[in-house]
């Protein structure tokens, strides 16, 4: 999946990403790491995977934070 990165604190490793229809989801420092990213910028286009797409919003979890290539 696709997203936007929206917010990252480079102290915590942690942020928040813009699904394309304006869902924000945050992430915490185990999917920055798992992505091997070293520095994240906002407005950056990003691949998520995320856990609990089935069930509600507040349920999902993203996994995994990575550059989107092309």
């Amino acid at each position: 999946m696709q997203a936007t990165a929206y917010t990252y604190d480079s102290e915590t490793r942690a942020g928040s990403v813009l699904l394309d229809d304006g869902t924000p989801l945050p992430f915490d420092a185990a999917a920055f790491d798992a992505g091997g990213l070293r520095l994240l910028r906002p407005g950056q286009r990003v691949r998520i995977e995320v856990e609990g797409l089935e069930g509600p919003p507040e349920g999902r979890r993203v996994v995994l934070v990575t550059l989107q290539t092309f």
